[in-house]
């Protein structure tokens, strides 16, 4: 790879992790050798990119002006290996995914099993991250697709795979434990642990489309914590089944006595400019059922 197309990386990276050590573990370099590109860039543009501190790295006046362009080139240089692999077929290739942390646990792993058993030179870069987060990734240009809840924004092409039930979590000795179905207005009468991630939250939507008011004694975004609070008797919560899938915790899943599920989907630009090795992986989940593949 180009030495300047190098430095450009070892930049971005470090602007976008926000420190040398993030940006050196992200791209296999030593701390110091990306702490020694970007002063060559420095000192070849005549410029200060960063300014250095103990919680890390900020971008500069001059650095948040030369940023954009350094992107664009990395784009283009990009751009170039993708007319570069479809001269010779997928013998190689990169595909970088955002993804949330059910589908990059129970999903991923066979997904790219089995699309290595094609395609064995393909590479990938995974990106973990709520909703939101991943639709800037896709609109970026940091990640050529991602997973995402469906319905996305109008300006990104999607592909439905599959739809993910919503269940209640309820300790195991809960007095609702023994029932087929969990009644919604029940939720308003336990402790409620909520799941948030993001600007779009299916559960909240839940709340306000049965018009509930949830007692709600914690937040956060780690499905996790949530398992482990409602083990210990804390509260109940709602969880998507996906990520209950192999779960170390001793809790029971019920599912509601009203429709609750989200659709999951991959997103990304434009098909029609993705590299070969991205336009197959997305034909290849598309026409697969991504819990079985």
């Amino acid at each position: 790879m180009d030495t300047n197309i190098l430095k450009y990386q070892a930049f971005t990276k470090t602007v976008e992790s926000g420190s040398f050590t993030r940006a050196a573990e992200l791209l296999g370099y030593s701390q110091s050798g990306i702490s020694r590109m970007i002063r060559d860039l420095e000192i070849e543009w005549n410029v200060s990119l960063l300014q250095r501190g103990r919680s890390g790295v900020r971008l500069t006046s001059d650095g948040v002006i030369l940023l954009p362009h350094a992107k664009r080139v990395l784009e283009e240089y990009q751009n170039l290996l993708v007319q570069v692999n479809e001269l010779h077929g997928l013998e190689s290739g990169l595909i970088r995914i955002g993804t949330f942390s059910s589908v990059a646990t129970h999903w991923l792993p066979n997904i790219i099993k089995e699309f290595q058993k094609d395609y064995p030179n393909i590479d990938y870069e995974l990106l973990l991250g709520d909703y939101t987060e991943i639709e800037t990734w896709i609109r970026e240009g940091r990640v050529d697709c991602g997973f995402l809840r469906l319905p996305a924004p109008s300006d990104l092409e999607t592909i439905f795979l599959e739809q993910d039930k919503l269940l209640v979590i309820l300790p195991k000795d809960h007095p609702l434990a023994a029932r087929e179905r969990f009644p919604i207005k029940e939720l308003e009468k336990y402790p409620f642990m909520l799941l948030e991630k993001g600007g779009k939250a299916e559960i909240s939507e839940i709340f306000e489309r049965y018009d509930l008011k949830p007692d709600v004694h914690f937040t956060t975004w780690d499905d996790y914590a949530i398992m482990s609070m409602v083990e210990s008797g804390l509260g109940i919560s709602i969880l998507p089944q996906l990520i209950l899938t192999r779960i170390p915790y001793d809790i029971t899943a019920k599912e509601l006595d009203v429709p609750a599920f989200r659709d999951i989907g991959i997103a990304f630009r434009d098909k029609n400019t993705v590299s070969p090795a991205v336009k197959r992986f997305l034909s290849y989940l598309q026409y697969r059922n991504p819990q079985g593949i």
